[in-house]
């Protein structure tokens, strides 16, 4: 896993700009410790930063290959290709000759064979560039589920990308500007595909193509979900899905650094780990090894709500047990969840204060433990969107509301372990402007026009197909991109068996009679990995990634909240509600004040170290 970074200029020689390619790199060594390269042509620059996972000496980059002392095809490149050796042995056998063992030389090759068609054999997660100096032409590539994360700027003679947005901010002529439809992207439970929150910038969709030449940046998409008539019975859906499962852990085993398993004690993280122990084992080459985060006191002093009915260290510890994985719990106390340092360097990696709270500050610092033992990271991530496990799944008013599900279920809130809402401390003025209610509507219409049905697909069958596109394509990306910007602030690379493309597409086509066959929620799931999971574990309701409950955070925000109100400089301050604030900080005022006041401090500190310019 890496950073990638470039600039193409139609009407600049690119090689004289070398200082610019250098500051848009840096930005990326959180993704890319390992080392760093740059290449330079006339009107193409190239930057990367490496996280070595696979062919640690030989997959330097920016790669290239050459033929007869003329370079053919550059890349900078960033992910796993799973199936690369298959493709390396079919393009040997057409001729193709290597020279290292790293997968980032097998796609620069396999482009060469068979042209933007490449992209349908690929299986991974990746998001690359690609320049033909032949034809002075770009593509930008994002793989099927927009695991990993790829952004651009258009300029009137070319392209900007990087991995982050602060790659492409590092570049002088772009300035950090959000207007007003960005800021309702940010504040919103939303993440509309191809939306970058600041203006002029974009992100590739997942399963798209940009191409960029002298005639200008075109769109293609080389992948999508499609409904298909699913014809399997029960039992050989069951096994259908364990033999792609077991497929598909295998080759995300695939390291030739220290790899390990994220275990919170779910049914997803653990069937990933008991799997993954199962074919490590297979190999004579185990134990997994395994690690979970936990909060001081916090199974001790837990206290069910409605979203979370178990702590998860007693799940995560049996399957740990079971497994026989060299298991580590990660501890954290509510000083490190408010350290300034450590919630400094969550906005740094998530460009954006649009996060989790302490939810993603504690998934930070799970990852920086982890990556003192380990390079690359299996998670249980996703499962939920792919087999119809949260809660809103099956709840009939969130299931029929129109509007996302997740909006209707007030996730924002119930996720972070409050009850109001993110916008709860900003300006009733800002909030007309921003119009949050009707920005949500008309990305959910434009959603929903996307989905594609059957003709059988009616009533509940059809409403299902909807809810469950909507969660592969929207709100996955939450997830994902906020996975991302954590691990690779530390350079830890996460995998997600859960998003293979192939099983992605059998579920989704798979009736959601048979997705809850059980009367449960993730049947298909838990029926095809009970076989490798204690009963405990495989009987557990779903639990969401845990939320401290700690009553000395929140009194720490509303101290630094109170500290923020009295700051006549603070940059949010214009956008705040005073008397909202105020109730907020009162002696007495209620204590569950944390989707308001992590916004508005992340929107502070955001404001304060970008430079960013609101158009409101």
């Amino acid at each position: 896993m890496c950073g990638i970074t470039g600039w193409i200029s139609y009407d600049t020689d690119l090689t004289t700009q070398r200082p610019t390619l250098e500051a848009m790199t840096r930005t990326m060594a959180c993704r890319g410790p390992d080392a760093a390269g740059i290449w330079l042509d006339t009107h193409a620059a190239f930057g990367h930063r490496r996280l070595a996972v696979i062919d640690i000496d030989g997959g330097k980059q920016p790669m290239t290959v050459a033929h007869d002392g003329h370079t053919l095809l550059v890349t900078t490149y960033s992910g796993e290709v799973y199936n690369y050796r298959e493709l390396r042995a079919e393009l040997e056998k057409l001729g193709h000759t290597f020279r290292t063992n790293s997968d980032t030389e097998v796609v620069l090759h396999a482009y060469l064979q068979w042209g933007e068609a490449f992209t349908e054999r690929l299986n991974g997660m990746y998001a690359f560039a690609l320049w033909d100096p032949r034809t002075q032409e770009l593509l930008l590539i994002r793989d099927r589920m927009g695991i990993k994360p790829l952004y651009y700027h258009p300029t009137p003679d070319g392209v900007l990308f990087g991995s982050e947005p602060k790659a492409i901010l590092a570049h002088p002529s772009v300035r950090p500007v959000v207007d007003a439809e960005g800021l309702a992207e940010l504040i919103t439970f939303t993440k509309t595909p191809g939306h970058a929150v600041y203006k002029g910038m974009h992100e590739v969709r997942p399963g798209h193509i940009v191409k960029v030449n002298r005639g200008g940046l075109t769109v293609k998409r080389y992948w999508a979900l499609e409904a298909r008539e699913h014809t399997d019975d029960l039992d050989t859906t069951v096994a259908h899905i364990r033999a792609l499962l077991d497929d598909i852990v295998a080759r995300q085993l695939i390291a030739d650094v220290p790899l390990c398993t994220l275990l919170s004690g779910g049914l997803d993280s653990s069937a990933i780990t008991a799997l993954a122990a199962g074919a490590l084992s297979a190999r004579g080459s185990g134990p997994v090894r395994s690690f979970a985060v936990d909060f001081t006191g916090y199974t001790e002093n837990f206290k069910p709500d409605n979203l979370r009915g178990t702590p998860d260290g007693p799940y995560a510890h049996a399957l740990a047990e079971h497994v026989r994985s060299d298991h580590h719990d990660i501890v954290l106390d509510t000083a490190a969840l408010m350290d300034p340092g450590h919630r400094a360097a969550v906005l740094a990696a998530r460009d954006l204060p649009n996060g989790f709270g302490d939810g993603d500050t504690s998934l930070y610092l799970l990852f920086k433990a982890v990556r003192e033992q380990s390079t690359v990271a299996l998670s249980g991530e996703s499962a939920d969107e792919v087999f119809g496990g949260y809660r809103w799944f099956h709840d009939p008013e969130s299931v029929n509301a129109d509007t996302f599900p997740w909006v209707a279920a007030g996730v924002s809130r119930r996720f972070s372990g409050g009850n109001t809402t993110r916008e709860a401390l900003l300006d009733p003025g800002l909030l007309g402007k921003l119009d949050l209610p009707g920005y949500e509507l008309r990305r959910y219409r434009e959603a929903l026009a996307e989905v594609p049905y059957l003709d059988s697909d009616t009533g509940h069958q059809r409403r299902m197909r909807e809810v469950s596109y909507l969660h592969l394509t929207r709100f996955v990306q939450i997830l994902l991109d906020r996975k991302d910007r954590a691990s690779m602030a530390v350079g830890l690379e996460v995998r997600v068996p859960f998003c293979d493309h192939r099983l992605v597409d059998y579920v989704f086509n798979t009736p959601w009679s048979m997705k809850t066959f059980d009367g449960r929620e993730k049947s298909l799931l838990r029926a095809a990995t009970r076989d490798v999971l204690p009963d405990l574990v495989a009987d557990r309701v779903k639990s969401p990634y845990p939320s401290t409950q700690d009553p000395r955070y929140n009194e720490a925000l509303r101290a630094e909240l109170k500290d923020l109100a009295a700051d006549r400089d603070a940059p949010v301050r214009p956008l705040l509600d005073s008397g909202a604030v105020a109730g907020a900080t009162a002696d007495g005022a209620a204590s569950d004040i944390r989707p308001g006041a992590e916004l508005v401090l992340g929107m502070n500190a955001w404001l304060r170290t970008t430079g960013t310019t609101l158009e409101v």
